[in-house]
């Protein structure tokens, strides 16, 4: 099989481990990865996009022909950028990409990093709830050929990372404790990476998986 891949958020935590499993794969012949500046990567199989404007897409529309499946893995943190930004982040650069590849390829998987807590009423006093739920709404309706939504609790960082505020810097000291909450509480990144990649891969009965249908999925693996 030769599949076409499109990634966001490839320098990411979960990103960055996606990108690898999409190069790993015999089943994946070409990756294109939508960044900001260039990472120097150097692949056979890995194309690198700079992207100045991500509510702009128009100049690489024909790199959208033929894709198979779109891993969403860009983010910002709660509290990194004001209100508006965040909305922008989270809700309006997926949504602009989504319409622009549907346009050319309906026929994609289109799989979202969520989080954990997204609320589709769209009626939640947080924000963080209101926007995953909303831009999970919006790429619901837009019928791709798949949708999968991916809510993660805690993510747990494998490679040790300067930590991006005091809540992280906590939780990852808890994470002994915050594990023995259940499978609903946590995962680390590298299984968060290896659930997107498989259900984009292969598919799965559900179309929203919370963390602990994430667990499960590796539990079975």
């Amino acid at each position: 099989m030769n599949k076409k891949v499109i990634i966001t958020g490839s320098t990411g935590m979960v990103g960055s481990i996606v990108l690898e499993l999409c190069l790993q794969s015999s089943e994946i012949s070409e990756v294109i990865a939508l960044v900001r500046c260039t990472t120097q990567k150097a692949h056979p199989k890995y194309k690198e996009v700079i992207v100045d404007d991500f509510l702009h897409y128009e100049p690489y529309k024909h790199l959208f022909k033929g894709v198979d499946i779109v891993f969403y893995c860009l983010g910002v943190y709660t509290g990194a950028v004001p209100a508006e930004e965040f909305r922008k982040i989270n809700v309006d650069y997926p949504l602009t990409l989504a319409k622009c590849i549907h346009s050319q390829t309906p026929t994609s998987t289109f799989c979202l990093l969520s989080g954990q807590g997204a609320d589709n009423t769209e009626k939640s006093k947080m924000q963080f709830a209101r926007d995953k739920g909303a831009i999970e709404n919006a790429l619901m309706n837009l019928n791709f050929n798949s949708f999968y939504s991916f809510r993660p609790g805690y993510i747990y960082p494998t490679t040790k990372r300067k930590e991006p505020n005091l809540f992280y810097k906590i939780s990852r000291l808890l994470y002994p404790i915050i594990k023995l909450l259940g499978s609903s509480m946590s995962i680390t990144d590298q299984q968060l990476a290896a659930t997107i990649f498989t259900v984009g891969m292969n598919g799965n009965p559900k179309s929203i998986l919370e963390n602990r249908d994430m667990i499960e999925l590796n539990q079975n693996r």
